[in-house]
């Protein structure tokens, strides 16, 4: 039997506590305190509860901006910051870390695969197939 809480189909096999943070928003301090309120257990099994203990977990969550509603909410927030210009904003925009992460050595996760920026040699130009730009005095030479 699976578990469907906020548009999100639970890991039976695992503990409320710790399969509570597959939905979007919730973590591992946000499930202790759903968890205190919906008065469940933390040890026990998603597949071991009660149609009654799920209704509270549910009526718990509903409390809280979670999945789409929070993701939503998110995707505001960038927007605003985007829209008024601010220095967060503009290092979402160019897809760079907006929290003062370093970027000269680090943060390839968030700018892509590394691409060399500026002059090659001949021979690396030659293998990659790109015809370099003529000298003023190979084109004299071709005239």
């Amino acid at each position: 039997m699976a578990v469907r809480i906020a548009g999100r189909d639970l890991p039976v096999e695992k503990n409320v506590a710790v399969g509570l943070t597959a939905i979007y928003g919730v973590g591992r301090k946000n499930v202790q305190i759903i968890l205190a309120e919906a008065k469940i257990d933390s040890g026990k099994r998603i597949k071991e509860l009660t149609t009654e203990e799920i209704t509270r977990l549910k009526k718990a969550l509903e409390k809280r901006p979670t999945e789409g509603e929070l993701r939503s909410q998110v995707n505001e927030s960038i927007k605003r910051l985007k829209s008024i210009g601010s220095y967060r904003g503009m290092r979402h925009t160019q897809g760079l870390p907006v929290r003062g992460q370093r970027t000269r050595s680090n943060a390839r996760t968030k700018r892509g695969k590394r691409r060399t920026v500026g002059a090659l040699r001949k021979k690396e130009m030659a293998k990659i197939g790109v015809t370099s730009p003529e000298s003023k005095e190979e084109k004299e030479e071709k005239k």
